[in-house]
């Protein structure tokens, strides 16, 4: 089950700058930054009443970030959603017909398991399922 928006990701070239921006937007710094090397990023966080948004800067040439970077202006790149079972849900939504990136989730950002939905099934939309990485 869908609980909220857990985050929506955005992707930037410089990290340290878009930072300063949403710290001045926001009112608040991040409150974490973190090396994702798995999906060669960098991220950052900053929370945002019961959701957050996450700031995505590319490690590596070949990573998903700089691929939408040189296709894309800096901008939105995902939604995340809060799920209660993400096992659960990815059998619900691959039942219905659509297609995951991910079929078993990964470790993600911010201690979370993650799984991707594929955009062609989501009109274009990156679609991403997180449940803590250690449920409370």
């Amino acid at each position: 089950m869908l609980r909220k928006i857990e985050h929506i990701g955005i992707a930037v070239k410089d990290l340290a700058a878009s930072n300063q921006i949403f710290e001045d937007i926001l009112g608040v710094a991040p409150y974490k930054e973190e090396s994702v090397e798995s999906e060669n990023v960098i991220t950052s966080f900053f929370q945002v009443g019961d959701s957050k948004i996450e700031l995505l800067q590319a490690t590596h040439p070949d990573s998903a970030i700089a691929k939408f970077l040189e296709k894309n202006k800096e901008g939105i790149h995902h939604i995340a959603f809060d799920v209660e079972d993400i096992h659960a849900e990815i059998e619900r939504l691959k039942s219905l017909g659509y297609v995951m990136i991910h079929e078993q989730p990964k470790p993600g950002a911010d201690d979370k398991i993650i799984a991707f939905m594929h955009p062609k099934s989501s009109n274009s939309v990156l679609v991403e399922l997180c449940q803590d990485r250690f449920k409370k």
